[in-house]
């Protein structure tokens, strides 16, 4: 999958920082966002790992539409001071704008609007930037491998009086990360006890996170009884099967029947997949709809969604337990037999993805009596007044 960028105001954008500050890894944000690794850590890494506050436009500065109103303008070939009047604006504003991006000829609304953001960034010196003795004192003390704390600690208490030598924790760790700052070399992160590139909470672990990696699932212990006896149908249960390139389809599996459903989610965000997986659920009979069991993947950070639209009840397995879903991880295995490890599943269309499973769901089962998926469906559909 080709790298995207995210745009200054981009929700992805928002989102890769959201997830971050959760705790998820590189891999996870990743999967979720439909991009590759590299460029998650990409914007990671340009900010040491600090969620970067909000940017807005300041109300005085040209917005994009009135930049697309002057390249229609000068596509129209009116003059500057008619453009400056259409947009209630003063003729030398107009004229700075076109002069700084291209002139007459080569203004471009898009390319105008970007730059202009991109040279809008005018960071405010940090301490450590503004008082040469405080920098000086922290590198010292971090050669010595002292942590970031500490060296705040000591600071506060060798120079009492002094707020010109006091600094926090996190501005030591924002100079060490944020290397545009230009304050503290880079080298100086190997004398850390981590040697990390980028700053993480103690959400960022999984010893820190709990059980639970979304705060409202609910956990496999808490599932019915009579899922886990099969005597009952409508329980299934599901994960992403994998391909190259950062490229996965979704299986589904009913636990009784082994029924099989393969669905081609429209990107690897977990809007998407659930929106993907609650369209086709939606199409069995409601006896067939009662809950769906998950590995604790971002893909289903919003599971509520997808129960508030199938009324179906998702449970979460514990962290790294596959074999709480083993149906599913049967399936997965035989259907490798169509989609070996180190295929593009991007080249399968959802047509190429049922023709698959009917393969699978019409070919007899041992564990079912040899009978197939599709009969021990219908039979149960046919029961059901």
């Amino acid at each position: 999958m080709a790298r995207r960028k995210f745009g200054p105001f981009g929700e992805e954008k928002r989102e890769l920082w959201r997830r971050w500050r959760d705790g998820e890894s590189i891999t996870d944000i990743a999967a979720a966002l439909g991009v590759q690794k590299c460029s998650v850590h990409y914007h990671l890494l340009g900010n040491g790992g600090f969620t970067p506050p909000p940017r807005r436009r300041a109300s005085r500065v040209l917005s994009m539409s009135e930049r697309e109103e002057i390249s229609r303008g000068l596509a129209a070939g009116d003059s500057l001071r008619r453009i400056a009047c259409q947009l209630s604006r003063q003729p030398s504003t107009i004229s700075r704008e076109i002069a700084r991006h291209g002139g007459r000829a080569r203004y471009r609304a898009r390319t105008a609007d970007r730059r202009a953001w991109r040279n809008a960034r005018r960071p405010k010196l940090c301490k450590l930037a503004r008082e040469p003795q405080l920098q000086a004192l922290v590198a010292g003390k971090l050669a010595e491998e002292w942590s970031p704390e500490q060296i705040s600690g000591w600071l506060a208490q060798t120079y009492p009086d002094s707020q010109a030598l006091r600094v926090s924790t996190e501005t030591i760790y924002r100079s060490l990360f944020v290397q545009t700052r230009g304050v503290l070399k880079k080298e100086l992160t190997q004398h850390l006890r981590t040697r990390r590139v980028v700053r993480r909470g103690k959400t960022a672990t999984r010893k820190y996170q709990g059980r639970s990696r979304f705060p409202d699932a609910v956990s496999i212990r808490e599932r019915p009884a009579e899922v886990e006896d099969r005597a009952v149908p409508g329980h299934w249960e599901g994960d992403l099967l994998l391909g190259t390139i950062n490229t996965r389809i979704i299986t589904l599996v009913e636990r009784q029947t082994r029924y099989v459903m393969l669905i081609k989610p429209d990107s690897n965000t977990s809007i998407d997949v659930v929106d993907a997986l609650a369209r086709h659920i939606q199409t069995l009979p409601r006896q067939l709809r009662s809950t769906l069991t998950w590995d604790r993947g971002s893909e289903m950070a919003e599971h509520r969604r997808f129960t508030v639209a199938t009324d179906v009840a998702v449970y979460f397995c514990d962290p790294a337990s596959p074999w709480q879903r083993g149906t599913n991880e049967n399936t997965n295995g035989l259907l490798r037999q169509y989609l070996p490890k180190g295929t593009d599943l991007r080249r399968y269309t959802q047509a190429d993805l049922d023709a698959i499973a009917l393969k699978l769901n019409t070919r007899p089962r041992k564990t079912l009596g040899f009978q197939t998926p599709t009969d021990k469906l219908k039979a149960i559909v046919a029961s059901t007044p």
